[in-house]
């Protein structure tokens, strides 16, 4: 692993203020319904609880994998489905959680493979959306925070597989060796 350390760009008390605010949103946009959520493991693990825990209306909730960075800070444009959903989505209101959108490939593989399985209504909720690194055009209905292109770990993010429990966003910045 390279040499490297990690510098903040966004506090932990501005990321829970951000959630608490997309929380106020879904719950209302979802208010008298139940609200199926879809998390992808791992990194969307930790903002997948802080956001969920937080929702007014009924949540259901499942789990999904996929991958297309391995130990790599680039996207290798492959994505692979590494655990699928324990049930059925057919006529539940779904609502995807990511930590991150980058290239666009790996969530444009998913929603397409999820609005195949006929949900009533299907949408994406983000932590981060990173658009100047956009190869596929995705629909973000919820974005926590815009940001530039930048390696980022913390709130479930990692580099190679370190860094997910920082409580905050910080940005990877690799040392002159």
């Amino acid at each position: 692993m390279k040499k490297h350390h990690i510098d903040t760009m966004y506090t932990e008390d501005q990321v829970n203020a951000r959630i608490e605010a997309l929380a106020a949103q879904i719950s209302s946009d979802y208010e008298g319904r139940t609200v199926h959520v879809i998390c992808l493991l791992k990194g969307a693990a930790f903002f997948t609880s802080a956001l969920t825990k937080r929702l007014t209306v009924p949540v259901t909730m499942d789990y999904m994998s996929a991958s297309s960075y391995g130990a790599s800070t680039k996207s290798s444009g492959v994505v692979r489905i590494n655990k699928d959903l324990d049930e059925p989505i057919d006529d539940k209101d779904v609502l995807v959680i990511e930590d991150i959108i980058d290239s666009g490939r790996t969530l444009g593989y998913i929603l397409g493979l999820l609005g195949d399985r006929e949900p009533k209504s299907l949408r994406l909720c983000v932590l981060l959306d990173k658009p100047d690194r956009r190869v596929v055009e995705v629909p973000v209905d919820y974005t926590g925070f815009e940001i530039p292109d930048e390696f980022v770990v913390g709130c479930g993010m990692d580099y190679a597989q370190l860094y997910r429990n920082l409580p905050y966003i910080g940005i990877v910045k690799f040392d002159e060796e």
